[in-house]
């Protein structure tokens, strides 16, 4: 699969005022679900088979390191990926570097994959996320016994020495994440004994889902202090069928353009609907959002349905800090869509913006200031002053295609056009953006 966000060149977008969009239209298969059938695929015994994977790079990525690990992924020619799992101690040391490319996702959950195996396994990735911090997954990893080397600043490129005799563990996550979470409750699956989690703050629970679905020995408690999940090291899973549907964090750049342009209804078909991931759709229906959810079912053990979204008056809100962990990728987009809410819109609890792609809430601010919209920021929290957007800037991305795709769907809106300086990242998530969008009637070019 190629890319341009393998190319050296730089590709600017620009977004300009849309008439009505109008159709429906699919998204990508989740991104959260498609990394980690993958991964445990790559663990069970037998061939998994996964129908609607998204094929974006980061993915891709991950479907190449768990070939390099020794378990086969492959699209066969009707689309559908299969897996051919070596068990959940038979992963094996790669001959070459694994490289993530941008996702955190990724290198994250696979450290965790890779840690109580005896094998060794050095990890990169690219510019962007050579810069993010991976001392929140080393050091409960460690807890294992797992050693690792890395660049400074707990950095990529990072080598993993996995545990020849590992213990379990119990850790208390200190900032609300699914990342971290997945990472440990994974390297529990190979460690003897009962591996717990305690998250204070509830976070996207696809990982436990899906490790039932399994075959896990996984079981989840509500408890004072938290949830409580925890694993039973050293049985083995047994491969899936298994459908991706549409990726709710993809989604929500179709429901924002179609919220904030005048004449705007278009209906999103089979969307993934786990409670853990829909706080984007309850934020913009409290602010006057026009969102009905149409056709529920189940797929796969998540309910997933077809959103149907018009054109809204919106207002200023304050969106609280405990809905974060359940929308923390979509707050960029909610700021391009606060521009035109009557009134300010308050976000609190974002601290881990800090440390996605970019400092995602830097970025967000200061695309938002060079387009002519009034900001109030802290350490984990952000303000934004609506009504209209003035547009006219250039919005610099950072790699980071959240941002991207977010003031690109501003600019559909804004008085003047919206301009990034680089789209090539948009690919590791999304690769028909701007197809699909001007085939809405966006004026993307």
């Amino acid at each position: 699969m190629t890319s341009h966000a393998s190319t050296a060149e730089p590709l600017p977008l620009t977004s300009r005022r849309a008439e009505a969009l109008k159709g429906r239209v699919r998204v990508p298969g989740d991104k959260s679900m498609s990394h980690r059938a993958l991964m445990f695929g790559a663990i069970a015994v037998g061939e998994t088979t996964i129908k609607g994977l998204l094929e974006a790079e980061d993915v891709v990525n991950t479907a190449k390191a768990m070939t390099a690990l020794g378990a086969d992924a492959r699209r066969g020619a009707d689309g559908v990926w299969r897996v051919q799992g070596v068990g959940v101690a038979g992963l094996r040391s790669p001959q070459g570097p694994l490289d993530f490319g941008n996702s955190g996702t990724g290198v994250r959950l696979a450290m965790g994959l890779m840690a109580t195996t005896p094998l060794t396994a050095t990890c990169v990735g690219d510019a962007s996320l050579s810069k993010r911090p991976m001392g929140r997954v080393t050091v409960p990893l460690s807890q294992f016994g797992t050693t690792f080397e890395t660049a400074e600043g707990n950095r990529l490129p990072l080598m993993l020495h996995g545990a020849r005799n590992p213990v379990p563990v119990t850790y208390t996550l200190p900032v609300a994440s699914a990342q971290v979470k997945s990472a440990v409750l994974l390297a529990g699956l190979n460690a003897p004994g009962k591996t717990t989690v305690i998250e204070p703050t509830p976070t996207r629970d696809h990982t436990e889902r899906m490790l039932k679905g399994f075959g896990a020995q996984i079981t989840v408690e509500v408890k004072p202090d938290g949830r409580h999940i925890t694993v039973e090291g050293q049985h083995e899973l047994k491969a899936q069928a298994l459908d991706v549907p549409g990726d709710p964090s993809s989604a929500a750049f179709l429901m924002v353009a179609a919220l904030i342009t005048p004449g705007s209804d278009i209906v999103i078909e089979n969307i993934m609907l786990n409670p853990t991931r829909t706080g984007l759709i309850e934020t913009l229906i409290e602010m006057g959002g026009s969102i009905v959810i149409e056709n529920r079912r189940l797929a796969g053990g998540e309910e997933v349905g077809d959103l149907h979204v018009k054109s809204s008056k919106l207002k200023g809100i304050t969106v609280p800090a405990g809905r974060a962990p359940s929308m923390i990728d979509e707050y960029p987009v909610l700021s391009a869509a606060a521009s035109f809410a009557e009134g300010t819109t308050r976000m609190e609890g974002l601290e881990e913006l800090r440390v996605k792609e970019s400092d995602r809430l830097a970025a967000v601010e200061a695309g938002l200031h060079a387009n002519g919209v009034s900001t109030r920021s802290g350490r984990d929290w952000l303000e934004v002053d609506g009504g209209t957007a003035p547009g006219g800037g250039t919005v610099v991305t950072h790699m980071d295609h959240r941002i991207a795709m977010s003031f690109l769907i501003m600019g559909l809106a804004s008085a003047a056009p919206t301009k990034v300086d680089d789209s090539r990242f948009i690919a590791t998530s999304f690769p028909d953006f701007t197809g699909l969008m001007n085939g809405m009637g966006a004026k993307i070019s």
